[in-house]
Protein backbone atom coordinates (compact mmCIF):
# COMPACT_ATOMS: atom_id res chain seq x y z
CA UNK A 1 0.00 0.00 0.00
CA UNK A 2 1.37 3.38 -0.97
CA UNK A 3 0.62 6.34 1.28
CA UNK A 4 1.41 10.04 1.48
CA UNK A 5 1.84 11.91 4.73
CA UNK A 6 0.56 15.49 4.47
CA UNK A 7 0.44 18.43 6.83
CA UNK A 8 -2.13 21.18 6.41
CA UNK A 9 -0.68 23.82 8.75
CA UNK A 10 -1.93 21.75 11.62
CA UNK A 11 -3.00 18.15 11.50
CA UNK A 12 -0.76 15.47 10.02
CA UNK A 13 -2.67 12.77 8.15
CA UNK A 14 -1.80 9.72 6.11
CA UNK A 15 -3.47 9.98 2.68
CA UNK A 16 -4.23 6.86 0.69
CA UNK A 17 -5.46 6.66 -2.89
CA UNK A 18 -8.49 4.38 -2.50
CA UNK A 19 -9.53 4.97 -6.11
CA UNK A 20 -6.79 2.87 -7.65
CA UNK A 21 -6.35 0.26 -4.91
CA UNK A 22 -8.83 -1.79 -2.90
CA UNK A 23 -8.51 -1.78 0.88
CA UNK A 24 -10.24 -3.86 3.54
CA UNK A 25 -10.40 -3.82 7.32
CA UNK A 26 -10.16 -0.05 7.43
CA UNK A 27 -10.49 0.30 11.19
CA UNK A 28 -7.42 -1.85 11.82
CA UNK A 29 -5.55 -0.15 8.99
CA UNK A 30 -6.23 3.27 10.56
CA UNK A 31 -4.77 2.07 13.85
CA UNK A 32 -1.72 0.69 12.07
CA UNK A 33 -0.83 3.91 10.25
CA UNK A 34 -1.35 6.12 13.30
CA UNK A 35 1.59 7.38 15.33
CA UNK A 36 0.57 5.09 18.19
CA UNK A 37 1.13 1.90 16.19
CA UNK A 38 3.38 2.74 13.26
CA UNK A 39 5.36 5.78 14.36
CA UNK A 40 4.81 8.03 11.34
CA UNK A 41 3.32 10.88 13.36
CA UNK A 42 -0.21 10.66 12.02
CA UNK A 43 -3.34 12.21 13.52
CA UNK A 44 -5.36 9.77 11.42
CA UNK A 45 -5.97 8.21 8.02
CA UNK A 46 -7.69 9.77 5.01
CA UNK A 47 -8.98 7.72 2.08
CA UNK A 48 -9.60 9.40 -1.26
CA UNK A 49 -12.47 7.53 -2.90
CA UNK A 50 -14.71 7.90 -5.98
CA UNK A 51 -18.01 9.75 -5.55
CA UNK A 52 -21.32 9.75 -7.39
CA UNK A 53 -22.27 13.22 -6.11
CA UNK A 54 -18.95 15.11 -6.02
CA UNK A 55 -15.50 15.10 -7.61
CA UNK A 56 -14.11 12.87 -4.86
CA UNK A 57 -15.20 11.34 -1.59
CA UNK A 58 -13.12 11.67 1.56
CA UNK A 59 -13.29 9.13 4.38
CA UNK A 60 -11.37 10.01 7.52
CA UNK A 61 -10.45 7.69 10.40
CA UNK A 62 -9.18 8.55 13.87
CA UNK A 63 -6.05 6.87 15.33
CA UNK A 64 -8.31 4.55 17.35
CA UNK A 65 -9.89 3.24 14.13
CA UNK A 66 -13.23 5.04 14.39
CA UNK A 67 -14.53 6.90 11.33
CA UNK A 68 -15.03 10.66 11.63
CA UNK A 69 -17.30 13.00 9.69
CA UNK A 70 -14.79 15.55 8.44
CA UNK A 71 -11.79 17.76 9.23
CA UNK A 72 -11.13 21.12 7.61
CA UNK A 73 -7.38 20.55 7.32
CA UNK A 74 -7.88 17.05 5.94
CA UNK A 75 -10.24 18.34 3.25
CA UNK A 76 -7.83 21.07 2.19
CA UNK A 77 -5.00 18.58 1.77
CA UNK A 78 -7.25 16.32 -0.31
CA UNK A 79 -7.36 19.15 -2.86
CA UNK A 80 -3.57 19.30 -3.06
CA UNK A 81 -3.27 15.53 -3.24
CA UNK A 82 -5.68 14.97 -6.14
CA UNK A 83 -4.28 17.86 -8.19
CA UNK A 84 -0.57 17.26 -7.58
CA UNK A 85 -1.02 13.51 -8.15
CA UNK A 86 -2.85 14.27 -11.42
CA UNK A 87 -6.15 12.70 -10.38
CA UNK A 88 -7.84 15.89 -11.62
CA UNK A 89 -7.04 19.09 -13.48
CA UNK A 90 -9.84 21.07 -11.82
CA UNK A 91 -8.99 23.97 -9.52
CA UNK A 92 -12.49 24.11 -8.02
CA UNK A 93 -13.53 20.85 -6.39
CA UNK A 94 -16.46 19.39 -4.50
CA UNK A 95 -15.53 16.85 -1.83
CA UNK A 96 -18.09 14.45 -0.36
CA UNK A 97 -17.78 13.76 3.39
CA UNK A 98 -20.01 12.25 6.05
CA UNK A 99 -20.62 15.85 7.13
CA UNK A 100 -21.87 16.89 3.67
CA UNK A 101 -20.29 18.21 0.48
CA UNK A 102 -17.54 20.81 0.88
CA UNK A 103 -16.05 23.11 -1.78
CA UNK A 104 -12.35 23.80 -2.42
CA UNK A 105 -10.65 26.50 -4.50
CA UNK A 106 -7.03 25.71 -5.35
CA UNK A 107 -4.21 28.16 -6.07
CA UNK A 108 -1.76 26.56 -8.51
CA UNK A 109 1.78 27.74 -9.24
CA UNK A 110 4.02 25.92 -11.74
CA UNK A 111 1.66 22.93 -11.75
CA UNK A 112 1.63 22.54 -7.96
CA UNK A 113 -1.05 23.56 -5.46
CA UNK A 114 0.36 26.18 -3.10
CA UNK A 115 -2.79 27.32 -1.30
CA UNK A 116 -6.25 25.95 -0.63
CA UNK A 117 -9.43 27.82 0.30
CA UNK A 118 -12.11 25.56 1.72
CA UNK A 119 -15.76 26.24 2.44
CA UNK A 120 -16.49 23.88 5.34
CA UNK A 121 -20.10 25.13 5.55
CA UNK A 122 -21.98 26.46 8.57
CA UNK A 123 -21.12 25.63 12.18
CA UNK A 124 -23.66 23.81 14.33
CA UNK A 125 -24.61 25.64 17.52
CA UNK A 126 -27.37 23.28 18.66
CA UNK A 127 -26.23 22.07 22.10
CA UNK A 128 -27.93 18.71 21.60
CA UNK A 129 -26.09 18.08 18.35
CA UNK A 130 -22.66 19.23 19.53
CA UNK A 131 -23.41 17.38 21.97
CA UNK A 132 -23.36 19.23 25.30
CA UNK A 133 -25.19 18.34 28.50
CA UNK A 134 -27.37 21.42 28.90
CA UNK A 135 -30.99 22.42 28.56
CA UNK A 136 -29.97 25.57 26.68
CA UNK A 137 -30.17 25.77 22.90
CA UNK A 138 -26.61 27.07 22.62
CA UNK A 139 -23.55 26.62 24.81
CA UNK A 140 -21.71 29.97 24.70
CA UNK A 141 -19.53 31.42 27.48
CA UNK A 142 -20.87 29.00 30.08
CA UNK A 143 -19.06 28.76 33.42
CA UNK A 144 -17.66 25.29 33.99
CA UNK A 145 -15.47 24.15 36.90
CA UNK A 146 -12.38 22.35 35.58
CA UNK A 147 -9.98 21.02 38.21
CA UNK A 148 -9.05 24.03 40.36
CA UNK A 149 -10.48 26.78 38.14
CA UNK A 150 -13.75 27.92 36.62
CA UNK A 151 -13.62 28.75 32.92
CA UNK A 152 -16.10 30.16 30.44
CA UNK A 153 -16.48 27.64 27.61
CA UNK A 154 -18.23 27.83 24.25
CA UNK A 155 -18.96 24.85 22.00
CA UNK A 156 -20.06 24.19 18.43
CA UNK A 157 -19.51 21.53 15.80
CA UNK A 158 -18.67 20.82 12.17
CA UNK A 159 -19.37 17.13 12.65
CA UNK A 160 -17.32 16.68 15.82
CA UNK A 161 -17.45 18.79 19.00
CA UNK A 162 -15.14 21.79 19.31
CA UNK A 163 -14.86 23.92 22.44
CA UNK A 164 -13.03 27.24 22.77
CA UNK A 165 -11.60 28.82 25.92
CA UNK A 166 -10.23 32.38 25.78
CA UNK A 167 -7.10 33.07 27.83
CA UNK A 168 -4.79 36.09 28.27
CA UNK A 169 -1.52 34.35 27.34
CA UNK A 170 -2.03 31.19 25.33
CA UNK A 171 1.65 30.31 24.90
CA UNK A 172 2.18 30.10 28.65
CA UNK A 173 -1.12 28.39 29.43
CA UNK A 174 -0.98 24.87 30.87
CA UNK A 175 -2.64 23.08 27.94
CA UNK A 176 -1.38 19.65 29.07
CA UNK A 177 -3.19 20.09 32.39
CA UNK A 178 -6.52 21.54 31.33
CA UNK A 179 -6.84 20.06 27.81
CA UNK A 180 -7.52 16.46 28.89
CA UNK A 181 -9.58 17.60 31.86
CA UNK A 182 -11.97 19.48 29.55
CA UNK A 183 -11.92 16.79 26.85
CA UNK A 184 -12.92 14.06 29.29
CA UNK A 185 -15.46 16.00 31.34
CA UNK A 186 -18.36 13.73 30.46
CA UNK A 187 -20.75 15.64 32.73
CA UNK A 188 -20.53 18.50 30.24
CA UNK A 189 -19.35 16.77 27.03
CA UNK A 190 -20.87 13.29 26.76
CA UNK A 191 -19.07 12.68 23.46
CA UNK A 192 -15.76 14.27 24.55
CA UNK A 193 -14.56 17.40 22.82
CA UNK A 194 -11.65 19.02 21.02
CA UNK A 195 -10.40 22.06 22.94
CA UNK A 196 -9.11 25.30 21.43
CA UNK A 197 -7.22 27.61 23.79
CA UNK A 198 -7.35 31.07 22.21
CA UNK A 199 -5.83 34.49 22.82
CA UNK A 200 -7.44 37.45 21.05
CA UNK A 201 -4.57 39.76 20.05
CA UNK A 202 -6.72 42.27 18.17
CA UNK A 203 -9.81 42.45 15.97
CA UNK A 204 -8.03 40.68 13.12
CA UNK A 205 -5.62 38.33 14.87
CA UNK A 206 -5.96 35.36 17.23
CA UNK A 207 -3.39 32.93 18.63
CA UNK A 208 -4.39 29.39 19.50
CA UNK A 209 -3.12 26.09 20.84
CA UNK A 210 -5.17 22.99 20.12
CA UNK A 211 -5.91 19.97 22.27
CA UNK A 212 -7.37 17.28 20.01
CA UNK A 213 -9.50 14.58 21.57
CA UNK A 214 -7.81 11.21 21.60
CA UNK A 215 -4.51 12.67 20.37
CA UNK A 216 -3.31 15.41 22.71
CA UNK A 217 -1.84 18.77 21.75
CA UNK A 218 -1.32 19.21 18.01
CA UNK A 219 0.58 21.83 16.05
CA UNK A 220 -2.75 23.14 14.79
CA UNK A 221 -6.32 22.45 13.73
CA UNK A 222 -8.29 24.13 10.97
CA UNK A 223 -11.66 23.62 12.61
CA UNK A 224 -10.14 24.74 15.91
CA UNK A 225 -9.05 27.99 14.23
CA UNK A 226 -12.54 28.33 12.75
CA UNK A 227 -14.20 27.71 16.12
CA UNK A 228 -12.14 30.48 17.71
CA UNK A 229 -13.14 32.99 15.01
CA UNK A 230 -16.83 32.03 15.02
CA UNK A 231 -17.19 32.45 18.77
CA UNK A 232 -14.90 35.50 19.00
CA UNK A 233 -16.77 37.32 16.24
CA UNK A 234 -20.13 36.29 17.71
CA UNK A 235 -19.04 37.90 21.00
CA UNK A 236 -17.75 41.01 19.21
CA UNK A 237 -14.12 40.30 20.13
CA UNK A 238 -12.93 40.10 16.51
CA UNK A 239 -14.09 40.84 13.00
CA UNK A 240 -15.57 38.03 10.90
CA UNK A 241 -12.38 37.83 8.86
CA UNK A 242 -9.39 37.02 10.99
CA UNK A 243 -5.92 35.47 10.85
CA UNK A 244 -5.30 32.68 13.34
CA UNK A 245 -1.77 31.83 14.44
CA UNK A 246 -1.14 28.25 15.52
CA UNK A 247 2.12 26.41 16.11
CA UNK A 248 2.04 25.07 12.54
CA UNK A 249 1.45 28.43 10.88
CA UNK A 250 -1.24 30.98 10.11
CA UNK A 251 -4.66 30.24 8.64
CA UNK A 252 -6.95 32.90 7.18
CA UNK A 253 -10.50 32.37 8.48
CA UNK A 254 -13.62 34.12 7.19
CA UNK A 255 -16.99 33.70 8.89
CA UNK A 256 -19.20 35.06 6.14
CA UNK A 257 -22.39 37.03 6.74
CA UNK A 258 -24.44 34.10 5.38
CA UNK A 259 -22.97 31.80 8.04
CA UNK A 260 -20.59 29.91 5.75
CA UNK A 261 -17.06 29.33 7.03
CA UNK A 262 -13.98 29.62 4.82
CA UNK A 263 -10.43 28.63 5.75
CA UNK A 264 -7.41 29.39 3.59
CA UNK A 265 -3.82 28.26 3.92
CA UNK A 266 -1.11 26.07 2.40
CA UNK A 267 -0.59 22.34 2.68
CA UNK A 268 2.49 20.27 1.98
CA UNK A 269 3.71 16.71 1.64
CA UNK A 270 5.92 15.38 4.40
CA UNK A 271 6.88 12.15 2.67
CA UNK A 272 5.56 9.34 0.50
CA UNK A 273 6.28 5.68 1.05
CA UNK A 274 4.96 2.14 0.81
CA UNK A 275 4.13 -0.27 3.62
CA UNK A 276 3.19 -3.93 3.71
CA UNK A 277 -0.35 -4.28 5.07
CA UNK A 278 -0.94 -7.86 3.93
CA UNK A 279 -1.17 -9.08 7.52
CA UNK A 280 -4.05 -6.62 8.07
CA UNK A 281 -5.84 -7.40 4.83
CA UNK A 282 -5.57 -11.13 5.51
CA UNK A 283 -7.60 -10.73 8.69
CA UNK A 284 -10.68 -10.02 6.59
CA UNK A 285 -10.39 -13.13 4.46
Amino acid sequence: MRFTKMQAYGNDYVYIDAINQKLDNLNELAKFVSNRHFGIGSDGMVLICPSDVADFKMRIFNPDGTEAEMCGNAIRSVGKYVYDHKLTDKTTLKIETLGGIKTLDLTVENGVVTNIRANISKPIFDAKLVPVNTDKEKFIMESVKILDQTFKLSSLSWGNPHTVLFVDDVMNFDVAKYGPAIENNREVFPNRTNVTFAEVVNKNYIKIREWERGTGETIGCGTGCSTAVVIASTLGLTDRKCEVEQIGGILEIEYADNGELYMKGPSHFVFESEIDVSHIIEKTK
